[in-house]
């Protein structure tokens, strides 16, 4: 974040400056853990389900934060955010589930500024943006693309999956002076929710991976989901590069939605796309190792094709990476170095594609951060490859597939049908065996149809049983991999298998 005096913040923000020195300077950036608070940042207190920020203000103070932004008079050193009428459009997540008196918004709506603030003082100085959606692969794609763009200068990508309306100002403020790119990750539950992250942090480049089925239950159908993700590329500016996924039909179409340049890239060919549209970036000769790590080669509008190797798992990277890659030739990075960038890039963010192998030779995949039926399908791939490509043990038996799931969240009237679908799946890739974590109707329609399909299934009834049954019945060669929304806390289940183990993979 710039340096700014209390005083200007104040300016920015609308907020009212309580018993604070408008000249004292703030290098931040924001916080909205106390735990977490270093000298000179600024701590925004937020109300939460079981703890409100505005109890830990002198915590705050005590760890070094150089000011407050709250939401009413809290008799300390802080700025008082002005209050705000909070719309459908700007609600995304959960932030304002437990904000009874808005204070929680007014909070946002500060920060929100300041950010916008920052990134615009910065893109005057040349900051570029770029702006990253999809229903699937976000975090994946923006780990790439945050590689990619690191081996040209200073790059601040979100940690995780800050992808909402607290998680990307956060990001946004920790640009700074040095910074030479911002990626946001841009998440929705509704209509209107990209455009207002894109008012945050206007996009030079804008990314739309794909269009699934993740959050259909909130949105109510694909098409009105596309009409969200596509609002990235209606933010762009005519100088702007709109990278779009040939491979599906619904993103191609939003060429007509943005007045950018337009790329494609497809993992079918130079001619694969789903609109007959040539790609611009695409892969062929694509190949995986025993670890469902894919090699391909890079084309590319700019000179000669380049080989790339991946280090992060499973064949849905290529897709992901052809974007990275996009991202940064059209940034003025050569395809060498965007190359060796993606071919260094290991797994960055917590719980996505985590592939660990035990001192028994069991291997765990551990991709429980998030699930939605197109990523739980391209982590069974991955999972169904592994297994059979010669991961073996002394017996010179292939290893045995185990699938650990939990159930897929905000599926809405579709969910019964969709786990039953990814049961039927279970026995289409051959999987060995699963345990489904958790009693409720979508488990149970999940394991009953892998158990028609011949999967060796079975439901319990809570993570400690799931690490208990599989920890006892591996073998060495078998592979492992855990996967399930993330309200379901699969990660423990990892955590338990591995529990013990040193790092390696």
């Amino acid at each position: 974040m710039l340096e700014l005096t209390v005083g200007k913040i104040a300016d920015i923000t609308g907020g009212q400056c309580v018993d604070v020195d408008p000249d004292q300077v703030v290098t931040g950036p924001v916080e909205f853990d106390s735990r977490k608070v270093a000298t000179g940042s600024i701590f925004m207190a937020l109300p939460g389900a079981n703890v409100d920020g505005h109890d830990f203000v002198d915590k705050a103070l005590e760890q070094g934060a150089a000011l407050l932004l709250v939401g009413h008079d809290v008799r300390r050193p802080a700025i008082v955010a002005q209050p705000v009428e909070v719309s459908e459009e700007s609600s995304n997540a959960t932030a304002f589930e437990h904000d009874v008196d808005g204070q929680g918004a007014a909070v946002l709506a500060a920060v929100d500024k300041l950010a916008r603030y920052n990134t615009d003082e910065l893109a005057a100085r040349g900051l570029t943006v770029v702006g990253v959606t999809g229903s699937a692969g976000k975090t994946s794609t923006k780990d790439l693309i945050g590689a990619v763009l690191r081996a040209d200068g200073e790059t601040v990508a979100p940690p995780g999956s800050f992808n909402n309306e607290i998680g990307l100002p956060y990001t946004a403020l920790r640009a700074g002076e040095t910074t030479k790119y911002l990626v946001s990750e841009m998440s929705a539950r509704g209509v209107g929710h990209i455009r207002h992250l894109t008012e945050v942090t206007p996009p030079k480049i804008g990314v739309v991976l794909n269009v699934g089925s993740a959050h259909l239950g909130e949105f109510g159908s694909r098409e009105a989901i596309a009409q969200a993700k596509g609002e990235l590329v209606e933010a762009l500016p005519a100088t702007g590069v709109a990278v779009l996924n040939a491979d599906d039909d619904q993103v191609s179409a939003m060429d007509e939605r943005t007045q950018a340049r337009v790329v494609y890239f497809s993992t079918n060919g130079e001619t694969g796309c789903a609109r007959g549209d040539k790609a611009d970036y695409y892969a062929t000769d694509i190949a995986l190792d025993a670890l469902a790590r894919a090699t391909f080669t890079l084309h590319h509008p700019h000179g000669e094709p380049v080989e790339v190797s991946l280090q992060v798992f499973g064949e849905h990277q290529v897709s992901n990476a052809l974007a990275a890659a996009a991202v940064g030739i059209e940034a003025g990075l050569s395809a060498e170095t965007v190359a060796d960038a993606l071919g260094t890039h290991r797994a960055t963010s917590a719980n996505r594609m985590d592939v660990r192998q035990r001192r028994d030779g069991v291997t765990i995949i551990n991709d429980s951060y998030n699930a939605n039926p197109e990523s739980m399908r391209a982590g069974l791939q991955a999972l169904a490859y592994t297994s059979k490509s010669g991961n073996s043990g002394e017996t010179g038996e292939s290893g045995r597939s185990w699938a650990v799931l939990g159930q897929m969240g905000e599926l809405g009237d579709n969910a019964y049908d969709e786990h039953a679908e990814l049961g039927t799946y279970l026995g289409e890739l051959g999987i060995t065996a699963a345990v489904v974590v958790g009693n409720g109707v979508n488990q149970q329609a999940l394991t009953a149809a892998a158990k028609k399909a011949g999967v060796d299934a079975r439901q319990v009834e809570d993570i400690d049983s799931a690490v208990n049954y599989v920890d006892l019945n591996l073998r060495e060669g078998d592979v492992v991999l855990v996967k399930a929304s993330q309200s379901e806390g699969l990660w423990a289940v990892a955590e338990g298998l591995l529990f013990g183990e040193s790092e390696g993979a």
